[in-house]
């Protein structure tokens, strides 16, 4: 039903479907069966003059699940007839998990070597080159027009702002425990190369190759303990060594070595 609509009041003063348990019994038996056919668990009403009879399911590998036989009684006639006989999943049914499109259940990092995942036509991500004005210095253009290369699309701003709050929310973000425990940030790290474009004022990517994200974008405020400034504290160095102490008294038994 549609918002804003009123939903129609239905009459429930007719008995004459209500009553009818028998006739939706005798008709359900007819179809499946007496042996998969439980007791009457109730009956709904759907619209003037039409009841919905529930039954409890006995057949075998359907737990949970009912019989509903649907029954319509006409103005004017004296008994109901049967509309349809079907199974139904209860609450306690199992069922099918709800269809999800095959696109929608790809996740980051299912690609294998050979699949492909072409972007579609109105990605919101993507727009045309030529409306984000995203556009080299004439001198490159010149050199791409010849050799025919060049994009068709660039990231659109909500493409930038999803991938922006991704990466910032992520591992490579500030409120993960590794950054929240370092000694600094990437922002003043010697490893982090700088980006160029929109997201150079957040990202950078990390080129320490002992640190854990190396070769990854890092959010400036993201920090590890591999950062370029970071130093030991006075308790984590090792003890100092005491200076070697000549003796140039007694004789060295040259036999002992």
């Amino acid at each position: 039903m549609r918002p804003g609509t009123i939903a129609p009041v239905i009459d429930t003063a007719d008995p004459v479907p209500f009553e009818a348990t028998d006739l939706a019994r005798a008709a359900l038996v007819e179809q499946v069966g007496q042996d998969v056919v439980g007791e009457h668990l109730g009956a709904t009403p759907e619209d003037q003059g039409v009841v919905t009879h529930r039954f409890g399911c006995l057949q075998r590998g359907y737990r949970g699940w009912i019989w509903a036989v649907t029954v319509a009684h006409a103005a004017g006639q004296e008994q109901a007839t049967v509309d349809e006989v079907v199974m139904l999943p209860g609450d306690e049914a199992i069922v099918a998990p709800t269809w999800v499109p095959y696109r929608d259940r790809i996740k980051p990092g299912d690609l294998s070597p050979g699949d492909l995942l072409p972007a579609d036509e109105d990605d919101p991500r993507l727009v045309p080159t030529w409306l984000d004005g995203e556009r080299p210095d004439p001198v490159a253009q010149a050199v791409l027009d010849e050799v025919g290369l060049g994009r068709s699309r660039v990231l659109s701003l909500e493409g930038r702002d999803l991938a922006a709050n991704r990466w910032y929310a992520g591992e490579q973000g500030p409120d993960v425990p590794l950054a929240q425990s370092a000694p600094g940030r990437c922002g003043g790290c010697g490893f982090l190369v700088r980006l160029a474009g929109p997201m150079a004022t957040m990202f950078g990517v990390c080129a320490n190759e002992y640190a854990n994200d190396d070769a990854r974008v890092v959010a400036l405020d993201h920090g590890c303990g591999a950062h370029s400034e970071a130093q030991l504290r006075k308790k984590q160095l090792p003890p100092p060594l005491p200076d070697p102490v000549f003796d140039t008294v007694r004789r060295d038994d040259l036999e002992q070595f």
